[in-house]
């Protein structure tokens, strides 16, 4: 089986939205606006926390792939991409974390 990425995630997701054709969850989803794949997103990383909390292996990979999905299609209707988050995290790296948080909080 070939590696998979987060790349070849966003590309799938990247075709499923330009292709006005396609009857696929995707387009669905996305056709109802931020908002919706927001609140999706946000059940999906609740779901998530409680497979984590009950300590169940299976439930969190299988909800933390949902959770990925999801966060790739948010990200899209949103006009952003894994780069730009990416980004962000380099730049987060290029110091500590308690000086990152600090810089983020109120005077």
């Amino acid at each position: 089986m070939a590696e998979f990425s987060l790349a070849a995630l966003e590309a799938i997701v990247k075709d499923r939205l330009a292709d006005e054709t396609a009857k696929s969850y995707t387009r669905t989803l996305a056709a109802k606006g931020v908002d919706k794949c927001a609140e999706k997103f946000g059940e999906e990383a609740v779901e998530t926390v409680i497979a984590a909390v009950q300590r169940d292996s299976a439930a969190l990979t299988a909800e933390a792939a949902d959770v990925v999905y999801h966060l790739t299609v948010l990200l899209a209707v949103s006009g952003l991409s894994w780069a730009d988050v990416l980004s962000e995290l380099s730049q987060r790296t290029a110091q500590s974390g308690l000086e990152e948080k600090a810089k983020r909080l109120p005077g």
